[in-house]
């Protein structure tokens, strides 16, 4: 696809990516060497779409605190930061993700959702109607595996380390490396 007024929606679940990040590659909190350069997943967007790209960055703000000094960063690199709050239980992130998607469904335009959850299946399936690029992006092991059948109707799904280089630093990941892909001085 050409550019001109077509957009691809970034929808990014930061909460997810961050958890994962965290308790399952890192095994602990990120330091600020070890978080993901967001405007590269934004720059990523454009050159793999071929399109302007809006960056939509869900936070959860049940707390009524907002980390002002990332969403200030969001902002400064051309985020929309969307802090929700709801009540105790909601998965107020998840929600908002999902009636954004759904609001997608009826719009023009391609979509790559940030984002290892398979609470948003439904919607995924939904916006792949065959006129539209859809794909996640997320650290391809943990993405949920009840999105890979659909790769067969067009579901792209793209490595936040490996394809968008989001990280200055190599994350310690265990996973499978296809043999085409292997660089031995990684491990050196």
């Amino acid at each position: 696809m050409t550019g001109g007024q077509r957009t691809t929606y970034v929808v990014v679940d930061g909460e997810n990516l961050d958890a994962t990040l965290g308790a399952s590659i890192l095994d602990g909190r990120p330091g600020p060497e070890q978080r993901p350069r967001w405007e590269r997943l934004l720059k990523f967007a454009r050159d793999t779409f071929q399109q302007q790209a809006k960056g939509l960055f869900f936070l959860n703000a049940s707390s009524g605190h907002l980390p002002m000094s990332f969403v200030s960063a969001l902002l400064a690199i051309g985020y929309q930061p969307i802090p929700l709050a709801g009540g105790p239980g909601e998965k107020v992130v998840d929600i908002g993700i999902q009636r954004t998607l759904d609001a997608l469904v009826d719009r023009d335009g391609d979509v790559l959702l940030g984002s290892h959850d398979v609470d948003f299946l439904p919607q995924v399936e939904r916006l792949l109607t065959g006129d539209r690029l859809v794909g996640m992006v997320g650290f391809r092991e943990f993405m949920n595996s009840q999105y890979a059948p659909l790769a067969e109707r067009g579901l792209k799904v793209f490595d936040l380390e490996d394809d968008v280089r989001a990280f200055n630093v190599v994350l310690p990941r265990v996973r499978i490396i296809p043999l085409a892909d292997f660089d031995p001085t990684r491990y050196l």
